[in-house]
């Protein structure tokens, strides 16, 4: 049996898509880890975000409880008002379910 040229094609067309599919990672612009922020201003991060093929959407933690769903692969969002003191703020990527995938990134701030 003689298979048209056209096979082989069509199956790079198909499978291209899961095989160039870019790997999950997580950008936390600003702030940069170590920071000092103050407690009194509006203190916001910017993120980039590539959930990868597992992952749906991103949450953000404020030392470790959820404070928001960010659905922008790429943004800015308010920061929570911070005491003084040593915080933790990650981001973490889930899936459709809201289950962490396993890619995440966590910077530490001191708040003044």
């Amino acid at each position: 049996m003689h298979l048209p040229r056209q096979i082989p094609l069509l199956a790079f067309l198909l499978l291209a898509p899961a095989a160039f599919a870019a790997e999950p990672s997580i950008k936390i612009i600003s702030p940069a880890d170590g920071a000092r922020l103050d407690a009194m201003a509006q203190n916001k991060l910017v993120y980039e975000v590539q959930p990868g093929q597992k992952g749906d959407h991103t949450h953000l933690y404020m030392d470790g409880k959820e404070t928001a769903i960010l659905r922008k692969l790429k943004g800015t969002v308010t920061l929570e008002t911070m005491s003084p003191g040593d915080h933790d703020i990650c981001i973490k990527v889930v899936n459709k379910a809201h289950t962490p995938v396993g890619v995440d990134k966590c910077i530490k701030v001191t708040v003044q």
